[in-house]
């Protein structure tokens, strides 16, 4: 069995709160895994650090018994691509070159079609 896009949010005022509170969560998960025979795969586990513009940046070195979790700048979640600093502009570029795509599209296809299919909505 597989259990795809699994998310966890830890949240802390200090940084060192927040290592032991993950080592906590990983405990936890692996454990319910165990019980329902499912294995976490470290090599697909990464992990998304917030920051503020006003924030400090600290290097935040994840692993559960020896298995290290890779840090991503950025993370596909529910059809939106949210990256560290939230700032949506991965996701607006993602956007962008899908609406062009569907631009090109019509253009392409308005010298063969009449106008009423063109409207015609889905």
């Amino acid at each position: 069995m597989y259990v795809d896009d699994t998310s966890i949010i830890v949240t802390s005022p200090n940084v060192e709160n927040v290592e032991t509170k993950i080592d906590n969560i990983f405990g936890d998960i692996n454990n319910w895994f165990k019980v329902n025979q499912l294995i976490l795969n470290y090599n697909k586990t990464y992990y998304l650090q917030f920051n503020t513009k006003n924030s400090w940046d600290y290097d935040l070195k994840l692993n559960y018994q020896g298995n290290y979790i890779k840090n991503s700048s950025n993370t596909k979640f529910l059809g939106l691509i949210i990256d560290d600093p939230l700032s949506w502009k991965a996701h607006i570029d993602q956007m962008m070159s899908k609406l062009n795509t569907a631009c090109f599209v019509i253009r392409t296809i308005q010298a063969i079609m009449s106008p009423e299919t063109l409207r015609i909505q889905l």
